[in-house]
């Protein structure tokens, strides 16, 4: 009788182990989806931008500055490999952006630009499309991230060396300030 009290726990508890680990690769799975549909907008927000800008050079030929800065976050964009990074130099990209937007306000032909409302319709889709995911994968970050350290999950997430995930945040304040745009050089 004791042997079969013993037999149940033990398989009781290997079910558990199983089910608490598949629960973890799961939610870890759901993590690099989540980053990967951030990635896969961001690649559009910085396939839109070339077009956008070219668009907006020919009409204002004093915002090389703007450009410039444009230029080499696509090319530190490409060189990126971590969350953090790719944050980061999305939150500068968000900047630009705003200050490109706020240059077009005075030039009231290229707001009538069909190829500039186009784009900066597109650009506008693609930006939310951007906040909606990284508002996803805080999320499942979260879920995940909270689920490694519950007890008694957490004896799991040691015992198989899961590691937490970053999230997807502002760390600059200069990213979270509004545009100023000065023609004054």
């Amino acid at each position: 009788m004791i042997g079969w009290i013993i037999l149940i726990i033990v398989a009781v508890l290997i079910i558990w182990i199983i089910s608490a680990y598949n629960g973890l690769v799961t939610l870890r799975q759901r993590v690099k989806n989540a980053w990967s549909q951030i990635d896969v907008q961001l690649q559009r927000r910085f396939d839109l931008i070339p077009n956008l800008v070219e668009t907006v050079k020919g009409y204002t030929k004093h915002e090389e500055d703007v450009f410039k800065k444009v230029a080499e976050l696509r090319t530190s964009w490409a060189q990126a490999t971590t969350v953090h990074d790719k944050a980061e130099l999305s939150n500068e990209l968000s900047g630009a952006l705003k200050t490109i937007m706020a240059v077009s306000e005075n030039y009231p032909e290229l707001k009538a630009s069909q190829n500039f409302a186009e784009l900066q319709e597109e650009l506008q889709n693609t930006e939310n499309k951007i906040s909606y995911s990284r508002q996803f994968y805080n999320d499942i970050v979260t879920k995940y991230n909270t689920k490694l350290q519950v007890f008694p999950d957490s004896l799991i997430a040691s015992m198989f060396h899961f590691e937490e995930e970053e999230l997807f945040k502002v760390d600059s304040e200069e990213a979270k300030k509004n545009v100023k745009v000065s023609f004054d050089k």
